[in-house]
């Protein structure tokens, strides 16, 4: 009912995916607890399903909560931005800073109104950030970002020069210390609600979809919408296949020995 959570009982060749997250104190769900899941393959499916991130750090003394965008390879995550953003400065200096990434899959309709509900993926993701330093890292961390935004467009487009370079700040963040909650399903409705049966109930599907693509205005006439802007893949809700692609990956690369 209602999308179904692409790592449900995944396998690989007949293995049950293992790469379980390691809850800590920060990273432990203390509502709801039977909505979290313990593989990191979903922790990876989820971020490699959405566009948008929240980082969450202390500037001034003061808590600030900005959406951003990023790129996974692996146990790390990478973030950027302008070298003279004072965001970006400070979470590198921090002992800590936490990163959020939400997928929103449906909305609840319920008999009552205090039963109303989502249904979502989300995750919390707690560490120290690092400021990327050496040149061929940071052109990684931005070629991780910019397939993840605009899949294709690394190779397609101008890569960065050095003076672009030295303008941009590239922060590492370990996903080590991470938690992932998911809700689906009908909704949890009280038995007297269900039997007196006085309002509709069920979920309401969410999809994401692109439009056709808008060109430059300074393009030439008649430039082509290249294949991989033209036949991108829908965003979010990450196909099966998608999905264990990503496991298979994280197993062989992150976690040999699983």
């Amino acid at each position: 009912m209602g999308y179904e959570w692409p790592f449900q009982d995944a396998t690989l060749s007949g293995t049950v995916v293992s790469m379980t997250l390691s809850p800590t104190t920060r990273s432990t769900p203390r509502r709801l607890r039977e909505r979290a899941r313990h593989d990191r393959g979903e922790l990876y499916a989820l971020l490699d399903s959405v566009l948008v991130c929240h980082l969450g750090l202390l500037l001034d003394n003061f808590p600030v909560v900005l959406p951003t965008g990023f790129g996974r390879d692996g146990d790390t995550l990478y973030l950027h931005g302008s070298s003279g953003a004072a965001s970006l400065l400070a979470a590198s200096r921090q002992a800590a800073i936490c990163v959020t990434v939400t997928r929103l899959d449906a909305v609840v309709y319920a008999r009552s109104a205090f039963h109303h509900s989502m249904n979502y993926a989300s995750a919390v993701i707690h560490g120290t950030a690092r400021a990327v330093t050496d040149t061929e890292e940071m052109r990684h961390g931005l070629q991780t970002l910019v397939e993840h935004l605009a899949p294709g467009s690394w190779e397609h487009s101008r890569t960065p020069t050095r003076k672009e370079l030295a303008v941009t700040t590239v922060l590492a963040l370990s996903l080590a210390e991470a938690s992932v909650k998911v809700r689906t399903g009908p909704p949890a409705d009280d038995t007297a609600d269900v039997t007196a049966a006085q309002a509709w109930a069920g979920v309401l599907p969410l999809s994401t979809h692109w439009g056709t693509p808008v060109p430059c205005p300074q393009l030439p006439p008649n430039t082509p919408v290249p294949p991989h802007i033209a036949h991108r893949p829908p965003s979010g809700f990450p196909s099966s296949e998608r999905a264990m692609t990503s496991a298979r990956t994280a197993v062989a690369q992150v976690h040999p020995s699983q």
